[in-house]
């Protein structure tokens, strides 16, 4: 099992960026993948972005070029840089991480980061 805290999130108007940050606490979790869900209000979780231990990356279709993720495997850092922001992109941002290494089974989260975006 991993801890995962995250930091960055905040109130931007429409093409601003913000950096997101995931820190991870866990002996194995270097070996883990890791991702991003969203939560936009009113609408269902959205899968966003996951890299695997190895750095292979997904992204959802509709923040490709807009959106990086990263991570610092020295520190358990993750990371999802976020540019041309848009007003659909508001949401509780939550950070995961998966232990069996596919993204589509998350088992460990965090509490959330909010994001607005403000036309």
């Amino acid at each position: 099992q991993v801890q995962l805290v995250e930091s960055g999130g905040g109130s931007v108007q429409t093409e601003g960026s913000l950096r997101l940050s995931c820190e991870a606490s866990g002996d194995t979790v270097g070996t883990y993948s890791m991702g991003w869900v969203r939560q936009p209000p009113g609408k269902e979780r959205e899968r966003v972005a996951c890299i695997s231990a190895s750095g292979g990356t997904l992204y959802a279709d509709s923040i490709k070029g807009r959106f990086t993720i990263s991570r610092d495997n020295d520190k358990n850092i993750l990371y999802l840089q976020m540019n041309s922001l848009r007003p659909e992109d508001s949401g509780m941002y939550v950070c995961a991480a998966s232990s069996t290494g596919y993204c589509l089974t998350y088992t460990d989260w965090g509490q959330g980061t909010q994001v607005t975006v403000s036309s």
